[in-house]
């Protein structure tokens, strides 16, 4: 065998070529579309199934809530009913958590953004200056009211 023989049959690699970080950072970009197309076809098919789903208050607290906040958050808009309630008055009742209005707020629309990106649907709305659960959310906390009061 020729050298040039050799040379034809020996062939570098993909990530010899342009680096070893660099071609694993196009794998994990490649491997991030993919993930993300795969989220998106998943919220379509449940978009398209959302009558025939039965979602349930663990569910939704295991989704939207980071910490113990926001499930009081959630607990007290559920309690403030239809008309809802001015984040200055969740603040005070969030006092030993050290919640001022704003993060209140902020941590109201994380939650809407974590349920939206999930299922399609928004946990709070604002009513004016008052934030309330939607009809999806409060539907769901009251099957659940309803399951403790028969147990």
């Amino acid at each position: 065998m020729t050298s040039e023989d050799e040379a034809k049959t020996k062939r570098r690699s993909r990530s010899s070529k342009i680096g070893r970080i660099k071609y694993n950072q196009q794998l994990l970009k490649r491997a991030l579309r993919e993930i993300d197309d795969i989220k998106l076809m998943q919220r379509t098919i449940v978009k398209g199934l959302e009558g025939m789903f039965h979602f349930e208050k663990p569910f939704i607290q295991k989704t939207v809530c980071a910490d113990e906040i926001d499930e009081w958050i959630l607990d007290l808009l559920y309690q403030a009913g239809e008309g809802g309630v001015l984040p200055k008055d969740l603040s005070l009742r969030l006092l030993k958590f050290k919640v001022n209005r704003h993060k209140v707020s902020r941590r109201i629309k994380r939650m809407n953004k974590r349920l939206r990106k999930e299922i399609g649907q928004s946990v709070a709305e604002k009513r004016g200056w008052h934030w309330a659960l939607t009809s999806f959310c409060f539907r769901v906390w009251g099957e659940a009211e309803k399951e403790l009061l028969e147990a």
